[in-house]
């Protein structure tokens, strides 16, 4: 008796901070998956694939409002006091209704490679969390018509040099595949090919090759920026775990949030010549894009030793030009 009345203490303690919330389509009840949640302090998460997140009190004492954004819909600002199951967004009124209209190339067209740039030295490596998001930019071959058939990203999985125990670390991670347009040579509003979720383990090969060929993603004449973010880790069954997002660490300071580090690692590489990887912190700067040197973190051991861009691969179908 007294085991379950502790058990039912310690649920009605667990209830009272921490909430599962699900974000819906206002217009239709749909579910918003993957919805960026900011809690207004340079942090926050990502919905899941249902549209559902999990917020805790507990952790985040000093979060008084949400912020839930999402590509088509209008922003929603909404106090943590007194926060509802559901969160409804609108669709935004802003965007026109686009169909992308995924034409399929047709013809004759030879296969190009880019390859990709790997390398396994943990410590000129990108430690992913869930609010950094790489890009990297793509042309046409040679100005005809090009088709991205699939895309390769290098991974770290072993990290020996800094563990002797020599085991490799479990890990399911998943990560999603991200398109923007190309404005000014930067990364600009997302594109509206679709984006692509993919499982990585410890399991995976070290450059991970996923095939796109289904999007129809047609490279523009001004090109395409490809970008890779960590949602998180998931359950054996491929879905996300709804775990914090940060670790708690004393420090002189105080207790101080600092964001989890998920695997694999992705490596950087000094064998690209000029800088062609840009980043972003979702969660900070308005989300805006800086390319990945000095300006963007002089202090940066990546930067500074010329580890400056990722080398995804990717090979693509390039079509004969139309006369």
């Amino acid at each position: 008796m007294r085991i379950w009345l502790f058990l039912s203490m310690f649920i009605s303690s667990a209830v009272s901070v921490a909430q599962d919330i699900k974000i819906i389509d206002a217009s239709n009840g749909e579910a918003v998956s993957f919805a960026t949640i900011s809690f207004g302090n340079g942090k926050g998460t990502i919905a899941d694939d249902e549209g559902v997140f999990r917020f805790s009190r507990k952790l985040y004492k000093d979060v008084d409002s949400l912020f839930i954004s999402s590509i088509g819909y209008d922003d929603l600002g909404i106090a943590t006091a007194e926060m509802p199951s559901e969160l409804k967004i609108q669709p935004s009124t802003n965007v026109l209704e686009t169909v992308m209209l995924s034409v399929e190339l047709k013809g004759k067209f030879k296969k190009e490679k880019v390859k990709p740039v790997a390398h396994d030295n943990y410590f000129n490596c990108w430690l992913p969390t869930v609010e950094s998001e790489i890009a990297v930019r793509f042309d046409r071959v040679e100005g005809n018509p090009t088709q991205i058939k699939s895309l390769q990203f290098p991974i770290v999985k072993e990290e020996s040099q800094v563990s002797k125990k020599g085991k490799l670390r479990k890990f399911s991670t998943m990560v999603r595949i991200l398109f923007y347009d190309v404005e000014n040579n930067a990364p600009a509003q997302r594109s509206l090919y679709p984006s692509k979720t993919y499982v990585i383990t410890e399991q995976s090969d070290d450059v991970v090759e996923i095939d796109i060929e289904e999007l129809n993603i047609n490279i523009p004449n001004n090109g395409i920026f490809v970008a890779i973010q960590v949602l998180g880790y998931t359950t054996p069954e491929g879905k996300l775990i709804k775990a914090k997002k940060y670790r708690e660490i004393e420090t002189v300071r105080g207790l101080q949030k600092v964001s989890t580090t998920y695997r694999p690692l992705l490596p950087f590489t000094d064998q690209i010549e000029g800088k062609k990887t840009w980043v972003r912190r979702v969660f900070f700067n308005d989300k805006q894009w800086m390319l990945f040197d000095l300006e963007y973190n002089k202090l940066s051991a990546l930067v500074r030793s010329g580890h400056d861009n990722y080398g995804i691969g990717a090979e693509l179908k390039v079509f004969e030009a139309e006369e």
